[in-house]
């Protein structure tokens, strides 16, 4: 679908048009979660993986308020370095488009502009969820919503650590999305490969997963799925030592009274 505020990379618009693979990126990980010049090297270096593996990669951002689907090296220096930068959501398209600044879209954002450019894959870290203590606060993450509504696969490392992992999972079979455990029965989250939460399926070939897909789709049932891939061994985290951190970390926050959106940066930091 062609939009008046969408601009479209010529090569991934080409790779679209011939059914090749595209794989959709989030952008807020640049401008907001790792610091210059580490965020330039690490959206480069992904797109560069996704390019070795025959597809191509579609960045997803704001700038001077039209959405592009695919970023050049100089857009991307820019989101780096940029000071001005929405985290861009589904609610905050509309005023950061209208305003012409610049944003980055988060899970929701990206999932929202893939569906709109026909991208059926989404690669990110970690998705958002139902916070702890939501029951109180009603803080659910957007994530969740947008997945369960657009035709897009959302590959991640389950879901962030920081949160209540049992009510995301909760949520999401209430919403109808299925989550996939890629060579794992575990969902994991995020930093470590255990959660002690269960996935719906296991699938242990990208064939496999590509059949549900196209399944599902073909079925007319609308919505996305989630396929967590967790963390390389080399790389988990003990989970109860993170455990441990996180709830001191909640326990902080609430002291602190940090609130809404403010919470998730705290508590990774």
């Amino acid at each position: 679908m062609m939009n008046q505020y969408i601009d479209i990379h010529p090569e991934v618009e080409k790779a679209l048009k011939e059914n090749r693979p595209v794989v959709a990126l989030e952008s807020t990980i640049i401008s907001h979660g790792m610091p210059y010049p580490q965020n330039v090297e690490m959206a480069v270096n992904v797109e560069n993986l996704i390019k070795e593996e025959g597809a191509v990669p579609a960045t997803i951002a704001i700038l001077g308020g039209r959405i592009k689907v695919g970023l050049t090296h100089y857009e991307i220096e820019h989101l780096a370095k940029a000071k001005d930068v929405y985290k861009v959501g589904k609610r905050d398209f509309a005023y950061v488009i209208s305003q012409k600044r610049n944003g980055a879209t988060t899970v929701s954002g990206t999932a929202l502009v893939a569906e709109m450019a026909g991208i059926k894959i989404f690669a990110t870290g970690g998705i958002g969820g139902v916070h702890r203590g939501a029951e109180n606060t009603f803080d659910i993450s957007r994530d969740l919503e947008e997945v369960s509504q657009v035709n897009v696969a959302v590959i991640c490392a389950g879901a962030k650590s920081i949160l209540d992992l049992g009510l995301t999972l909760e949520y999401l079979e209430t919403k109808g999305v299925e989550v996939i455990g890629y060579q794992t029965q575990e969902l994991p989250a995020f930093y470590t490969r255990e959660s002690g939460f269960q996935v719906n399926y296991q699938l242990n070939t990208p064939q496999e997963i590509a059949q549900l897909l196209h399944a599902k789709w073909s079925l007319g049932l609308t919505g996305g799925i989630i396929v967590a891939n967790p963390i390389p061994k080399p790389y988990s985290m003990d989970s109860t030592q993170i455990n441990l951190a996180i709830e001191q970390a909640v326990e902080e926050a609430k002291l602190k009274g940090i609130k809404g959106n403010e919470v998730t940066p705290y508590l990774l930091s």
